[in-house]
């Protein structure tokens, strides 16, 4: 294998980006639920007011974000789109929600951030519903 050569076979790369895209998901699932069962609980919404649109609806895009795109993350299924919702979630938690406040506390939605980075640029790999489908549509062309 030629660890040099980003054109070497492609199975160990697929590998690794479904372990990572489940992994993350079910990572950023653990903080989405939480935020779910704030949503439908019925209690008095009290969550920050990032984009100005008031406090339930910042909580409802979180809520889509940090759970509904999780899931179709691990799922390989609308990728690109799912991590355009999480990385903008992540850039809103790392730099507005804690913004003024010290390293550690945004460490971990960087952290988040970068991974999510990496998958926009690699995609969802061939171990995925979106390759599933892409492969159908190309054997359709005929």
């Amino acid at each position: 294998m030629n660890y040099l050569n980003s054109n070497s076979s492609s199975v160990p790369k697929d590998l690794v980006l479904l372990v990572v895209r489940v992994f993350i998901g079910f990572a950023m699932l653990s903080h989405g639920f939480p935020k779910l069962q704030m949503l439908i609980g019925g209690e008095k919404i009290e969550f920050f007011n990032f984009i100005g649109l008031g406090p339930q609806i910042s909580l409802i895009l979180t809520v889509f974000a940090e759970f509904v795109c999780s899931i179709l993350l691990i799922l390989g299924l609308f990728t690109r789109v799912s991590l355009g919702f999480l990385i903008f979630t992540m850039i809103m938690a790392a730099f507005v929600v804690h913004g003024a406040d010290p390293f550690e506390k945004r460490e971990m939605s960087l952290i988040y951030l970068s991974v999510y980075l990496l998958l926009m640029v690699f995609g969802a790999g061939k171990v995925s519903v979106d390759h599933m489908i892409e492969k159908r549509k190309r054997a359709s062309d005929w």
